[in-house]
C-alpha cells in the first residue's frame, strides 16, 4: 500500500482483510492542492483496491449515485471533495456510514475551509456512527522545505540552488499543488540552473489565481476589501491592521474577515495574524486590484504600520512609495534605515537607502541627509556596485558642503579599494577626503588617514603609509573621540604585526573588544581580523587562530559582515599554509561562489585554490582561478597575495623550463616587493626569485635578492620570512654548486640549510614546504653521496692509510645516501598525505633514480597485462591534469617518447578514445 499516506495504506488493508472485517471511515482533510485526489488515486490503483470491490467517487460531478454493491464482499469506497457534494449525495453517505456492511473501508476527502459547517463534512445533520465503526481523522499536511527541495531534485535534478528551493517553499506555503506547478513552469524555461530570481520570474499558477480570485467572488463586495487589504499588506497582520487598510468600519471590518474566513480566502496564521495560505496569492489579488483602489490601501496600510510597536518603518516606507511617495516616504525611509544600522543590518540599509537615492525625485537637501548614511552602512556591509556610482554622482557636486563632501568621500575611496578592488581610484579619492576633512572634520580625517596608512594595498612604499599612520594617531590622540582612535587602533595593528614590531602583539590587547559604543566594537573585531591576517601571513599561526576565534565571534555580534568575510577567507589562508588541506578545495570554491560579487574578498580563497591546483599538476586551473573573476588581474592583487601568486608562478615557469619567463617574472615581482619594502610578505616570493635569477645565470642578483631579504627581517619577528630567507641560501649554494666540478662540499651545505629551513617550517608548522624542503635536502645529499658521486672530499680524520680514509669516506656516503632515500620516502608520503599528486610524482621519480626497482616479476606475481602500473597510472594522472608529454617526462626524469608509450598503454587497457579519457582516472 502507499508509502507516503502509511497511516491510511495501513489502516485500509486491515479492514479489507476478510478474516478482519471491520468496518473503519477516514476523513482526510487538506487545503486546495494538498494532494488529496492524489491519495486516493494511490489508494485505488493499489493491490488491496484490486482484490476488493472498490468504488472512486467524485463529488459533485457524478450524474447517479454509486451503485449498490454485494454486501459480502468487502468494499472499499473511496470519495472525493465531499465539501462539494449535493444534499442527495450526502444522504446517500450517511445511509452507508450509519449501516455499515463487514469489511467495509471508506476514506473520505475534502477541503475544511470550504466546508459549510465546520467539522461536519457531511453536512447536517451529522452522521450516527455505530458503534462497529472506527472513525478516524487525518490531515495532509504541507510540505516543509525538505520535501520542496526532493521533488525540485525529482522535476530538476541538480539544477535548483538552495536559495530557490528556500523560495519555492515562501512563495507555495509547502502546498504540493502550488510546488509541483511552479516546478513545471521552470522546467519549461530550460535553464541549466534556477535561482531564487527564476522562481519570482514564473508568476502565478493559474490554478492558484482561479481558486483565490473564485474564492473573493464568492464573498459579498462590500466585504472583498478585507481580502484587497491582506494582498497588499502581504505578511500576517492582525485583525485592526487589516481592518484599517481596508478602510472599513470597525463592526463592518469584523464582518468581513468573518467572511473571508469562512470561504477560506484567508486563514488565520498565527494568534490574531490573518493571511493568505499561499503567500503568492496576495501578488494573484493585488495584480486584479484598480490601481486608484490600490493606492489607497497602500496609504491606509502605512499608517496601520506605523502603529506597531515598534513601527515597522521597512514596510512603512515600501507602502508609502506605493502610494505616490512625498516627503512622508522619504522619512520612513530614513527611520527604517536608521533603524537598520542601529541593530546591525547593514545589507537592509544599503537596500532601502540606495532605491531611494536613485530616484531622480530625492530633492538635493533629502539626498544630502540620506548619503551620509548609505555611506556609513555601505562600507560597514557587503559590496555594492549601485552604491559607488550613487556617491560618486554626489561627491561631484560642488554646491555641496565641503564637511559633508569629504565624509561621502570617505566612504567611497574605502568602497573602492575594499570592495571593489580599485585600488588607484580609491587611494585618490582617501587623499581628496583627508584634505577636504582636515581641520573641517577631523574625527574622519583620522579615519581617511588610517585608511591610507594600510600597507595591504598595492603601490606606495611602507613609509608613505607610515607617514600616514603618524598622522592619523597625532589626530586621534589630539580629538579624543574614541570612535576615531578605536578605527585607527585596528589600522596601527594590522600596520605594526606586518612590519615583524616585537612590541606588536601588546597592541592587540588595546583594542576595545568590550566597549558599550557599537561603532568602537565594529573597529574592535576589523582590528582582530586585521590581526590575525597580518599574523598568518607572519606565520604566527596560533596567534593568528585565536585572534580570527576572537574577530569572527565579535563581527558577527556587532554587524559587521564585510569584515566577517574578510576573516573567512584569511581561514583558508591558514588551511592552506598548515595543511588542513582534506576538502580544502571546495570550501575555497564555495567561498568564491558566495563572493562572486566582491572580487577583494574572493581573493584569498582564488589564490589557495590556484596553489592546491599546482600542487596536483593542473596548471591549466592554476591560472584559471587567478583570472577567471576578469575585475582585477593578479598583478592588482594586495601586495603579500602579489607577492605569493608571483612565486608561484615562477616556480610553475620553472617546473616549465622556461627559465627565461621565470627570471623576468622574478626581477618584476621582487622589484615590486623592494618598493612596497614589507619584508615579511616576501617570504612567499623569495626561494623562487631566488632561484629562477641563479639558474638564469645572474647569480650576483640572486645573492644581492638574498642580501637585502635578510636584511630587511633582520630585526623583525617574522618565523615565516626567516625560514624562507634559509630557505633561499639554500636554493643559491645549490644552484651555484651546480655550476662546479667538484660540486661535494657545497650540495652538503646545501642539504644543510634546507633541512635547517625544513626545522623552521615544521616548527610554525607548515607541511608542504617542509615536505619540499627535505626533498631537496635529500636530493643534494644523494648528488654527494650517491653510487656514482666521486667520494666527497674530507674524509674522516684518525685513518692511518688512504686506502682506510678511502673505505670510511665510502661507509659515510653510503649511510648519507641511505638516510638521504629514507627522507624521500618520508615526503613522498607527506605530499600523497596531502593530496599534491604532482610533488609526489616528482619525489617518486627521483627516488627511482636513486634506488632502482629490481628488474623482472617476483614468482607467483600475477600479470598487469590488463591493468594499469603504477607509472602508467602516475604518467595518465598527469596527462589528466594538463600537463603535456614533455612537463610530465620533466616531473618524472623519464623522455617524453617514454611518457608517450606510458599514455597509449593506458589508453588501450581502459579503452580510452582520446588523451581527455583519461580524465577518469583522476583519483
Amino acid at each position: 500500500m502507499m508509502t507516503t499516506h502509511g497511516f491510511i495504506g495501513r489502516t485500509v488493508t486491515h479492514a479489507l482483510v476478510p478474516e478482519v472485517a471491520e468496518s473503519v471511515l477516514v476523513l482526510v482533510e487538506g487545503v486546495a492542492g494538498a494532494g488529496k485526489s492524489h491519495l486516493l488515486k494511490e489508494l485505488s490503483a493499489s493491490r488491496e483496491a484490486a482484490a476488493a470491490n472498490h468504488v472512486l467517487w467524485q463529488c459533485g460531478t457524478a450524474e447517479t449515485q454509486p451503485q449498490e454493491q454485494p454486501r459480502e464482499e468487502p468494499l472499499l469506497l473511496l470519495v472525493d471533495d465531499v465539501h462539494r457534494a449535493t444534499e442527495e449525495e450526502r444522504q446517500y453517505l450517511r445511509h452507508v456510514l450509519e449501516r455499515p456492511r463487514p469489511g467495509l473501508a471508506a476514506v473520505v476527502t475534502y477541503r475544511p475551509e470550504e466546508l459549510a459547517s465546520p467539522a461536519l463534512p457531511l453536512g447536517t445533520p451529522g452522521v450516527v456512527y455505530p458503534p462497529g465503526l472506527t472513525v478516524l481523522r487525518h490531515r495532509l499536511e504541507v510540505w516543509d522545505e525538505e520535501r520542496v527541495r526532493r521533488a525540485a531534485v525529482k522535476a530538476l535534478e541538480d539544477r535548483c540552488a538552495a536559495d530557490a528551493v528556500g523560495r519555492l517553499h515562501e512563495q507555495s506555503g509547502g502546498v504540493p499543488q502550488v510546488v509541483v506547478d511552479l516546478l513545471s513552469a521552470m522546467k519549461r524555461q530550460g535553464k541549466p540552473a534556477y535561482t531564487a530570481e527564476d522562481v519570482d520570474a514564473v508568476g502565478i499558477p493559474v490554478r492558484l489565481a482561479e481558486l483565490v480570485m473564485g474564492r473573493i467572488s464568492g464573498m459579498p463586495p462590500a466585504h472583498r476589501p478585507v481580502a484587497w487589504a491582506a494582498a497588499v499588506l502581504d505578511e500576517p497582520a492582525s485583525q485592526n491592521e487589516l481592518v484599517t487598510a481596508a478602510g472599513l468600519e470597525a463592526t463592518q471590518g469584523h464582518d468581513a474577515l468573518l467572511a473571508a474566513l469562512a470561504t477560506g480566502v484567508l486563514v488565520e496564521r498565527d494568534a490574531d495574524r490573518y493571511g493568505f495560505s499561499v503567500p503568492l496569492a496576495a501578488l494573484a489579488v493585488r495584480t486584479c486590484v484598480p490601481g486608484p483602489v490600490r493606492r489607497g490601501l497602500h496609504e491606509r496600510a502605512a499608517e496601520a504600520l506605523t502603529r506597531r510597536q515598534p513601527p515597522a518603518w521597512a514596510a512603512v516606507a515600501a507602502h508609502r512609495k506605493a502610494a505616490g511617495g512625498g516627503r512622508g516616504w522619504l522619512r520612513s525611509v530614513e527611520k527604517a534605515a536608521r533603524a537598520a544600522v542601529e541593530t546591525g543590518r547593514h545589507q537592509q540599509a544599503i537596500g532601502l537607502l540606495e532605491q531611494a537615492l536613485a530616484s531622480p525625485l530625492v530633492p538635493p537637501r533629502a539626498r544630502a541627509r540620506l548619503a551620509p548614511l548609505l555611506a556609513r552602512s555601505a562600507v560597514t556591509g557587503l559590496r555594492s556596485d549601485q552604491t559607488v556610482a550613487v556617491l560618486a554622482q554626489i561627491v561631484r557636486d560642488t554646491t555641496l558642503p565641503v564637511a559633508l563632501r569629504g565624509e561621502l568621500r570617505l566612504d567611497l575611496g574605502l568602497m573602492l579599494c575594499n570592495q571593489l578592488g580599485r585600488f588607484a581610484s580609491g587611494w585618490h579619492e582617501l587623499e581628496v577626503a583627508a584634505a577636504e576633512l582636515d581641520g573641517v572634520r577631523p574625527d574622519l580625517a583620522g579615519r581617511a588617514m588610517a585608511a591610507l596608512a594600510m600597507p595591504y594595498w598595492p603601490g606606495p612604499p611602507i613609509e608613505v603609509h607610515r607617514q600616514w599612520l603618524e598622522k592619523a594617531m597625532s589626530v586621534a590622540n589630539a580629538s579624543g573621540d574614541q570612535t576615531l582612535h578605536a578605527a585607527v587602533m585596528a589600522n596601527h595593528v594590522w600596520f605594526t604585526i606586518s612590519c615583524g614590531d616585537h612590541h606588536a602583539w601588546k597592541l592587540v590587547d588595546a583594542l576595545p573588544t568590550d566597549s558599550t559604543d557599537p561603532a568602537c566594537v565594529r573597529h574592535a573585531a576589523r582590528g582582530l581580523c586585521n590581526a590575525a591576517d597580518a599574523a598568518a601571513w607572519l606565520g604566527s599561526y596560533e596567534r593568528a587562530e585565536d585572534f580570527l576565534d576572537q574577530g569572527i565571534k565579535l563581527s558577527a555580534q556587532s554587524g559587521a559582515p564585510y569584515t566577517e568575510h574578510t576573516a573567512l577567507g584569511t581561514q583558508l589562508l591558514l588551511k592552506w599554509w598548515t595543511g588542513q588541506w582534506a576538502g580544502l578545495a571546495g570550501q575555497c570554491e564555495k567561498f568564491i561562489a558566495a563572493t562572486a560579487d566582491m572580487p577583494v574578498i574572493a581573493f584569498d580563497a582564488r589564490v589557495v585554490r590556484s596553489l592546491l591546483a599546482f600542487t596536483q599538476g593542473d596548471w591549466g586551473a592554476t591560472l584559471s582561478w587567478l583570472s577567471e573573476s576578469g575585475e582585477i588581474l593578479w598583478q592588482n592583487m594586495p601586495a603579500p597575495l602579489s607577492a605569493t601568486v608571483s612565486g608561484a608562478l615562477i616556480r610553475l615557469a620553472l617546473a616549465r623550463q622556461d627559465l627565461l619567463s621565470a627570471a623576468e617574472q622574478a626581477r618584476t615581482a621582487w622589484a615590486n616587493a623592494t618598493v612596497k619594502g614589507v619584508w615579511a610578505w616576501a617570504g612567499e616570493l623569495a626561494p623562487w626569485a631566488v632561484e629562477a635569477t641563479a639558474r638564469a645565470g645572474d647569480t650576483d642578483a640572486a645573492q644581492a635578492m638574498v642580501r637585502d631579504f635578510g636584511h630587511g627581517i633582520s630585526e623583525q619577528d617574522a618565523p615565516a620570512a626567516k625560514a624562507a630567507l634559509i630557505w633561499s641560501e639554500a636554493v643559491l649554494t645549490e644552484v651555484k654548486a651546480q655550476g662546479k666540478k667538484q660540486q661535494g662540499d657545497e650540495l652538503i651545505q646545501a642539504a644543510k640549510l634546507y633541512r635547517e629551513a625544513s626545522t623552521a617550517y615544521g616548527a610554525l608548522p607548515r607541511p608542504y614546504a617542509q615536505a619540499l624542503l627535505v626533498e631537496s635536502a635529500a636530493r643534494c645529499t644523494l648528488e654527494a653521496h650517491g653510487p656514482n658521486t666521486p667520494t666527497a672530499p674530507g674524509a674522516p680524520t684518525g685513518a692511518t692509510t688512504a686506502s682506510e680514509r678511502k673505505t670510511m669516506a665510502a661507509e659515510a656516503d653510503q649511510t648519507a645516501a641511505a638516510c638521504a632515500i629514507s627522507e624521500l620516502e618520508a615526503c613522498t608520503e607527506q605530499f600523497t598525505d596531502l593530496g599534491a599528486t604532482w610533488d609526489a610524482a616528482r619525489a617518486r621519480a627521483l627516488l627511482r633514480t636513486w634506488q632502482p626497482a629490481k628488474r623482472g616479476r617476483p614468482p607467483g606475481r600475477a600479470s598487469q597485462a590488463d591493468r594499469l602500473t603504477s607509472r602508467e597510472m602516475e604518467v595518465s594522472q598527469l596527462a589528466a591534469n594538463g600537463l603535456t608529454n614533455r612537463e610530465i617526462a620533466s616531473t618524472l626524469h623519464i623522455s617524453p617518447r617514454t611518457v608517450e608509450q606510458h599514455i597509449a598503454r593506458a589508453m588501450r587497457k581502459i579503452g580510452a578514445l582520446s588523451r581527455q579519457d583519461l580524465q577518469r582516472l583522476r583519483p
